[in-house]
């Protein structure tokens, strides 16, 4: 690891004047994908702000249109956060299948979400992909059974953030300071410039800030669930998360995303324009057709292939899972 220097912020204008006062400044909160990439080379960081200190931040408040969360709320929190549990429970949900309880204790929001790639190419330090500025994505025509079914950029690495699925999914928004102004992003808006352009894992630039999440209380029904190969601390192969408000005992709104099959989390206005209006009671074979509408323009490599079935039942399940 190479040296760097130190510094806590004490108010979110402070910590971005750190950060930006520095050619490689970075946040650090939970630390745990920033002290690892730093130790592997794969970051260069000259500067640490130290920004665990920062007031307010740590909050998960309900206000009158919905929750707000804040960015160095830990994974935990989310998870075990009675109001939030019986509001969002998909998001829960979410927290809960966060690597480890140890980790999950650390980890904060906003780090879930601005999280690096997890492709393996990426994370060797000796190998110059993409990602990192090279010249070849390695993993398309690779090893690449953990990589994007969709993508809008040569380079097929996943975003893997479980919080960002159940988020896209309800309609939260991520509210950034950039340059003493704050920024209200959607999720998609969050991962959009991963999706175009292969050197980056999110939209933030440096000195971007993350302060909160804010959840509206547009759809009372949610569930999450994702596949690992293995039952616990595991990263998902797929995961899914689906929404709704009720009208009448019919859907309202519907939402459902996909995670780690694309730079950003998954979504179809296709499946959600036909979900809309459907009994809440739905039978497996609107399940069914939802889903494929969700899966359509799916484009499999070599190794991936499984994921599309895979992806195909978390969506089905996920929907029926909305009626209790």
């Amino acid at each position: 690891m190479k040296p760097f220097s130190y510094a806590t912020a004490l108010s979110p204008e402070s910590a971005r004047q750190l950060a930006s006062s520095s050619k490689h400044g970075a946040y650090l909160a939970g630390g745990n994908d920033l002290l690892g990439l730093l130790k592997e080379g794969l970051v260069e960081a000259d500067l640490l702000v130290n920004v665990k200190a920062l007031p307010g931040l740590g909050k998960i408040e309900q206000s009158g249109a919905g929750w707000s969360i804040g960015a160095l709320a830990t994974v935990a929190q989310v998870e075990k956060h009675p109001g939030l549990k019986a509001a969002f429970p998909g998001l829960a949900a979410a927290a809960a299948e966060v690597a480890s309880p140890q980790i999950r204790n650390v980890a904060t929001v906003g780090g879930n979400l601005a999280q690096h790639s997890r492709c393996w190419y990426f994370r060797h330090r000796d190998t110059l992909c993409l990602k990192k500025g090279g010249d070849h994505c390695f993993a398309r025509n690779g090893e690449n059974r953990y990589h994007t079914l969709f993508t809008g950029n040569p380079c097929v690495s996943p975003m893997v953030s479980s919080l960002a699925v159940a988020f896209a999914a309800l309609d939260a928004v991520a509210v950034v300071v950039r340059e003493g102004k704050e920024l209200r992003w959607s999720m998609a808006d969050f991962y959009h410039r991963a999706w175009e352009n292969p050197l980056t894992h999110h939209s933030l630039e440096p000195g971007d800030l993350v302060v909160r999440v804010e959840v509206p209380l547009l759809r009372t029904r949610s569930a999450y669930l994702q596949a690992s190969e293995k039952h616990a601390f595991d990263w998902a192969l797929v995961s899914c998360a689906a929404a709704t408000g009720i009208d009448g005992g019919k859907m309202k709104g519907p939402r459902i995303a996909l995670g780690s099959i694309s730079p950003m989390p998954h979504q179809a206005e296709a499946a959600n324009t036909f979900l809309e209006g459907k009994p809440l009671a739905l039978d497996d074979a609107t399940a069914t057709q939802a889903a494929d509408l969700l899966l359509k323009e799916a484009q499999p490599l070599e190794h991936n292939g499984y994921k599309v079935p895979i992806a195909l039942a978390l969506v089905r399940r996920a929907l029926l899972q909305l009626q209790s």
